[in-house]
């Protein structure tokens, strides 16, 4: 029923900048909150930002705090993460979830759709 697309991953230098996609099929996104997060080989999954669909609201981890921003777009159904000053660290599998609920949630254990990822490799 319901499925998360990602897009937007790629090759990037550091100091660069890529935009990801979240298109969201088979719920209402002004009902959920979406949250991002990444994966590095032979690391944990860590959360990068999140958004409640009902009233826009976010929150950031560390390290995302200060380079990106998350948005949506309800009309589209779609949640976006704007990547800027991008670092090596950064590269990993950027995956993004979904969770019934008018606030956003910040734990992974909270979500209960899940997207297959896309790729983000930041190197020179």
């Amino acid at each position: 029923q319901v499925q998360l697309v990602e897009s937007g991953g790629g090759l990037v230098q550091p100091g660069g900048s890529l935009r990801l996609s979240c298109a969201a099929s088979g719920l209402r996104l002004d009902y959920y909150s979406i949250g991002w997060f990444r994966q590095a080989p032979g690391k944990e999954r860590e959360g990068v930002a999140f958004i409640s669909g009902s009233d826009g609201s976010t929150f950031y981890k560390a390290s995302a705090k200060g380079r990106f921003t998350i948005s949506g777009d309800n009309a589209k159904n779609t949640v976006y993460l704007q990547m800027n000053s991008l670092k090596p660290e950064d590269t990993a599998v950027y995956i993004c979830a979904a969770e019934y609920g008018s606030y956003y949630y910040t734990e992974a254990h909270d979500y209960d759709y899940w997207g297959r990822g896309t790729q983000v490799t930041v190197s020179s």
